[in-house]
């Protein structure tokens, strides 16, 4: 009998540091709280990030450099709780990633999001909008993810089912990834698995109807039988959402028919 997928981690928080939190209760002390309260065994902050030693950062992003998100340091200690210091690196509209191979060194943990569709001009061009052109987006994206040279040990897909994949109407993300055929996704996950990156669950389960939790659930089934591994993110910007994400995550485990032995560790 084999132990049952644990909930003892959170490897996608955002602090106050992220412009798109701001919250002045959204602090490191605050998220090791949680993290005792909930007896997890690790933590990561994962504030929004570019590199200001690769070019092309938006206005929005151009801030949020090392020094910004190095405030965070030193992240307070537990003898029960690792807390990792991370990062939410971004992938521009031309496929290139919002931090250089050398400052992965400055992590324990990095976090891609090739999935945020939703800035029209640096993630996306105008004519890729359509329904359609943001599924050929989506695996171009993910494919050019999985060719760089990275250490990938230590590099999370964050949430591959966001909703910021199209966002104008509630079912449109729903809609691109029905568009991705299960050979498609068959293939990107095996080479994930091959890479050794950590597969994010993170997505809002339970706001699902059940047929479209069958929708939402697929890629992630297909990950787990190309062996992939997968950890935890609550992707919270505030308290409220961290108080939410334990029953999240045990109901995103269960219907997904997770063990232990599909557990992601960067720090393995």
């Amino acid at each position: 009998m084999k132990n049952p997928f644990p909930v003892d981690h959170d490897l996608h928080i955002h602090s106050l540091l992220s412009s798109c939190s701001r919250d002045p209760e959204q602090t490191t002390a605050r998220i090791l709280r949680y993290a005792e309260e909930n007896h997890y065994r690790q933590v990561a902050v994962t504030d929004h990030f570019w590199d200001e030693t690769v070019p092309g950062a938006s206005g929005w992003y151009a801030p949020q450099n090392y020094a910004h998100i190095a405030e965070s340091l030193p992240l307070p200690k537990s003898d029960k709780v690792r807390f990792l210091f991370g990062c939410e690196a971004e992938m521009d509209k031309d496929c290139r990633l919002g931090v250089a191979r050398e400052t992965f060194d400055k992590f324990d943990f990095v976090i891609v999001p090739t999935t945020h569709l939703h800035m029209t001009g640096f993630t996306i061009d105008e004519e890729d909008k359509p329904i359609p052109r943001r599924a050929a987006v989506y695996v171009k994206r993910f494919e050019a993810l999985l060719s760089m040279d990275l250490p990938f040990r230590k590099v999370g897909f964050a949430h591959l089912s966001c909703p910021l994949i199209a966002r104008k109407n509630p079912r449109d993300h729903l809609d691109v990834l029905n568009l991705i055929s299960d050979a498609t996704f068959y293939d990107l996950f095996r080479e994930t698995a091959k890479a050794g990156m950590g597969v994010e669950l993170n997505f809002p389960f339970l706001s699902y109807s059940d047929a479209e939790r069958e929708e939402v659930l697929r890629p992630y089934r297909i990950a787990r039988d190309c062996g992939c591994k997968f950890y935890f993110g609550s992707d919270a910007h505030h308290p409220d959402k961290l108080e939410k994400a334990p029953a999240l995550f045990a109901a995103t485990s269960e219907a997904l028919a997770l063990t232990e032995e599909d557990l992601f560790d960067p720090l393995a």
